[in-house]
């Protein structure tokens, strides 16, 4: 590595003020009113090799000779030891002891496995998914379909029933490398590195889950030979990982990843067709069926005390009704199966059928609102609309303009 004259010097005044081997960017900024705004600082900022976490960067070491040199920490390969930490000048470069957390130095005791839920029922493409899972083949899977439907608990509980360890992963527009595949943290003023879902998923040979992957920007391009099943290089440890037997990608998302054209879920973004390619098989998944869906909120209306079968029964018909309205075209919203699962948790704390309703339908805009709670009241005749007054004569008045698209 070459310095320039004015990176030589940032380096040379920052190791007088006791930084050794990294400056976090507060150091930077009383570097700078000390020495004037004019210091070179960009070329550390924009480096990806000395660039150790958000804020933190590594400072190389100018020998007496005038060479530049990489200190030991910043270039050794992570190994089953914890990571060397820069320090002051005064104070000796010493190794993080094992009293650190163990999600930073050493997670061989912890079980990733997910906990089977008792209220789960098999569904849909839930058969497919448990045997890719259980194979322990690299076989990747691309999983879309609309919002609540169960994407992400089939692969949770695909691998509770297989006992396979599954790391998920929240995809973001903002998710980046160093989300991914790791970074440097501080920890007690100490400077360690930290594997990322993605290493630790490759190192377990477990299931890496990439939830909601169609909100990634192109930086989610950094994972194309681990979709391929090969190994991927860490530059930032000049450490190349390996997967382990049984290691699988499984993402989920709610568009086949070209976009929402009808700006349905806004934030989703045109993927890359060479990262999609990487996708061995893509499985749409849909809403449970009627019958399917009952057993759904039965049990869970069993696990929470309040049984109330004929209620079941109504919201699956209610939400079948709105479904295919949707399909075809009539409205522009649905119920998802997670939206009647949040109506049965409110039917249990407040014990009324519409209330639990209302609640629960007052996300979507007035109209539709609307439209959702009048169309229970036709599949359900022994609730009344929060919208009825009673008249003198003791008769609810509707609204003569009560216009459904139902």
């Amino acid at each position: 590595m070459v310095l320039s004259d004015k990176q030589k010097q940032f380096v040379e005044l920052a190791m007088a003020e006791g930084f050794t081997d990294t400056i976090d960017s507060k150091g930077i900024k009383e570097l700078q009113q000390k020495h004037g705004n004019s210091l070179s600082v960009q070329w550390l900022q924009k480096s990806d090799v000395l660039r150790m976490s958000r804020g933190v960067y590594r400072l190389p070491t100018i020998a007496a000779n005038g060479a530049v040199v990489m200190s030991e920490s910043t270039t050794a390969p992570l190994t089953a030891e914890p990571a060397m930490i820069a320090t002051k000048v005064d104070e000796k470069v010493t190794r993080i002891e094992p009293s650190l957390p163990a999600s930073i130095t050493n997670t061989e005791d912890v079980s990733f496995v997910p906990e089977i839920d008792p209220t789960f029922v098999p569904f849909g493409q839930f058969k497919d998914i448990y045997n890719i899972i259980k194979s322990n083949l690299f076989y990747t899977g691309f999983i879309t379909g609309l919002s609540g439907n169960g994407k992400t608990f089939l692969v949770e509980q695909a691998c509770a029933k297989a006992k396979r360890e599954l790391f998920r992963v929240n995809i973001t527009v903002e998710t980046d490398e160093d989300d991914l595949l790791g970074h440097y943290v501080l920890i007690d003023g100490q400077t360690v590195w930290q594997d990322g879902p993605v290493i630790q998923a490759m190192d377990r040979g477990a299931i890496l889950l990439l939830d909601e992957v169609d909100l990634a920007s192109n930086k989610i391009m950094c994972l194309q030979p681990v979709l391929e099943g090969k190994g991927v290089y860490v530059k930032k440890i000049n450490r190349f990982v390996k997967p382990k037997t049984g290691f699988n990608v499984i993402a989920t998302a709610n568009t086949k990843g070209k976009g929402s054209d009808d700006g349905r879920f806004i934030g989703t973004n045109i993927l890359n067709e060479a990262f999609l390619e990487r996708f061995a098989i893509t499985i749409e998944q849909e809403y449970p069926t009627p019958a399917t869906e009952k057993k759904i909120l039965v049990g869970i209306m069993q696990s929470l005390g309040c049984l109330d079968d004929e209620f079941a029964q109504k919201l699956v018909d209610w939400a079948d009704i709105i479904r295919k309205t949707f399909y075809d075209g009539g409205i522009d919203e649905i119920v998802a199966t997670r939206r009647l699962v949040h109506i049965v948790n409110a039917f249990k704390i407040f014990g009324d059928r519409m209330k639990a309703i209302q609640l629960c339908v007052n996300r979507f805009d007035d109209e539709t609102k609307q439209a959702f709670l009048d169309l229970y009241t036709k599949v359900d005749g022994d609730v009344v609309k929060p919208s009825e007054e009673t008249s003198e004569g003791g008769e609810p008045q509707v609204d003569s303009d009560d216009r459904t698209p139902f």
